[in-house]
């Protein structure tokens, strides 16, 4: 059974960095392609970022291009997603993803496993 636990959320403000890691036991991290994903109780759950199984390869979503780093440890089964340069609206509760392929992707459907989230709030 995989599961999958978020840390590093809080409140801070605009301009301030924050670190979301993700933790992953069950079977073989390596082996998954992993994602973050963000929601307001305005929107629907929406892509942020994603890694491939070895950490070579990343995809972010236009809005947080150069500011946010998605990187995996997969010594430590842990995912992280390094958030610089915050603005009010990165605020939501943001989870991580399991994907069912080794490569990066956007859809949602492709993950197969998520975490229960973190709440990331910026105040401006």
């Amino acid at each position: 059974q995989v599961q999958l636990v978020e840390s590093g959320g809080g409140l801070v403000q605009a301009g301030d960095s924050l670190r979301l890691s993700c933790s992953y036991s069950g079977r073989t991290f390596s082996s998954h392609a992993m994602g973050w994903f963000r929601q307001t109780s305005r929107k629907e759950r929406e892509f942020v970022a994603s890694i491939n199984k070895n950490g070579d390869y990343t995809y972010y979503i236009a809005s947080v291009q150069g500011r946010f780093t998605v990187s995996r440890d997969n010594a430590k089964n842990t995912m992280y997603l390094q958030m610089d340069m915050l603005k009010p609206e990165d605020t939501a509760v943001y989870y991580c993803a399991a994907a069912g392929t080794d490569y990066t992707t956007p859809k949602s459907s492709d993950y197969n496993y998520w975490g229960q989230g973190t709440q990331v709030t910026v105040s401006s």
